[in-house]
């Protein structure tokens, strides 16, 4: 039985690659595809088994690659032996069979192993098995930089040049390839809620504010692909958002530490921010195969990744089309499943806690960890006398949560961070909203933080010691 096989090759490997596929016996070449645009027909026409590539192919990019093994087409690459971009790129893209293009027994021979065997691709979950891209990636600890407002975001144009953002805080080559090897990954922490304005993006920047603030490296991550708003939090200029350069980066097979640190700049020290888009009508930017790849590298910098998700998580646009097309939500769902720590965001109103629970029993069958339900303003004048043991009874009756974090109502707090474009820790360090967050960060960083209550009590028993 022949082994049906298609190649997307440049021009100068080209004959090269048909020469050796043809000394195949069982190989038989439906297509030599000119461009991606006929290659992806092939596939999802079913014609190929499995399709060899070349990173060099105008418009081939990750994306491309994502959408072949949707299709069920394997992949083999092939590259220039004496261009080492080209071998890293690919393996970058998660491609694992690999073959010089002068070597025509290897070529045979990857083309046949791969339509035998299923194409491994990386883990949506951002599990350890991918060792070797980790390895790649190389790793190492942010260095502390400057408190100093800056903008946000460097772009990387379509011809593939940077141009960097005002800011002095990026990580050199040399920093991050000295960096130590033994270094822990981080934590990806999605931060999500039911729709309406629960306070989602205020608690994913205070959270990784306060993670900062306690000495772990943190970045804030917004994902969210209805309606961005983590540059305006912090006043940082979003013209150029740094999701999209990461995204391309990413496409383009350049993206590593080095390169993420370059468009997620540092905004206070231990703290880093991939703006989102600026615009909703750019969210098919945001390709999930990509931001897998930019949650994994943010890993290798920081400990935790804060992700600013949006709510719908609805998988139905998919029926919309007959051919493969990028799906709006995709990001909020790749975060949830890649997540090890998934915080629910609810509000303290009638409308707020149904809606909650609601979304609790919608979620709960896409992580694969137990969520750490928040809610935000927290009053009597929405549920009552006793606002915090109605919510907890509400919560635990109907949704089963017993253990939550309640962020009591401070509106004049929270009002004056976001005129000041910063976060509670800085423009209201002992308001009440904010030491609901600070606990919330101890529970997910694990270290152990002194209440207010608790520091005042210190603090008078060592005033009375003296």
């Amino acid at each position: 039985m022949s082994i049906t096989v298609v190649t997307a090759v440049s021009a100068l490997s080209e004959a090269a690659v048909a020469t050796a596929l043809g000394t195949g016996r069982e190989l038989r070449v439906v297509r030599r595809c000119p461009d991606v645009a006929d290659l992806l027909a092939v596939a999802q026409a079913g014609r190929a088994q499995v399709a060899v590539i070349s990173p060099d192919l105008q418009g081939m990019r990750r994306s491309v690659l994502a959408d072949l093994r949707s299709s069920g087409v394997a992949i083999v690459g092939v590259f220039d032996p004496h261009d080492e971009a080209q071998e890293r790129t690919l393996r970058q893209w998660a491609v694992s069979r690999l073959v010089g293009v002068h070597d025509p027994g290897a070529l045979v021979r990857q083309v046949s192993e791969a339509a035998q065997r299923a194409d491994p691709v990386l883990d949506p979950g951002l599990s350890d098995v991918d060792a070797e891209f980790a390895q790649m990636l190389g790793d190492g600890p942010t260095s502390p930089g400057s408190d100093h407002r800056i903008s946000a975001a460097t772009d990387i144009t379509s011809s593939g040049s940077e141009t960097s953002g005002a800011c002095g805080d990026v990580l050199d080559s040399g920093a991050v390839a000295g960096g130590d090897s033994a270094r822990t990954q981080g934590r990806i922490v999605a931060v999500w809620g039911a729709v309406g304005s629960p306070g989602r993006t205020t608690v994913a920047v205070n959270l990784a504010a306060e993670l900062a603030a306690i000495g772990k490296t943190a970045m804030i991550v917004d994902a969210d692909t209805y309606a961005a708003c983590v540059g305006q939090l912090l006043a940082l200029l979003d013209e150029a958002p740094g999701i999209t350069a990461g995204m391309r980066l990413s496409e383009a097979g350049r993206l590593d530490v080095s390169a993420l640190a370059a468009v997620a700049p540092i905004v206070t020290p231990g703290l880093r921010v991939l703006t989102g888009i600026s615009r909703s009508v750019r969210w098919p930017e945001i390709r999930e195969d990509a931001l897998t790849e930019v949650l994994t590298t943010a890993r290798e910098l920081v400990d935790f990744v804060i992700v600013d998700c949006a709510a719908p998580i609805e998988e139905d646009e998919e029926l919309s089309y007959d051919t493969l097309a990028p799906c709006r939500n995709a990001a909020t769902l790749a975060t949830l499943r890649a997540a090890q720590t998934v915080i629910v965001v609810g509000t303290a109103d009638p409308v707020g806690l149904q809606r909650l629970v609601r979304a609790l029993e919608d979620v709960r069958p896409v992580i694969a960890v137990e969520p750490t339900v928040v809610v935000t303003r927290v009053r009597s004048s929405a549920v009552g006398s006793s606002p915090r043991a109605k919510v907890t009874e509400a919560l635990s009756r109907f949704a089963g949560v017993h253990d939550l974090v309640l962020v009591p109502e401070d509106r004049e707090a929270v009002d004056a961070a976001l005129l000041a474009g910063r976060t509670l820790s800085v423009s209201a360090p002992n308001s009440d909203a904010r030491e609901a967050i600070r606990a919330l960060a101890s529970r997910v960083s694990g270290v152990d933080l002194l209440s207010r209550r608790s520091r005042l009590r210190s603090l008078r028993w060592v005033a009375g010691a003296r």
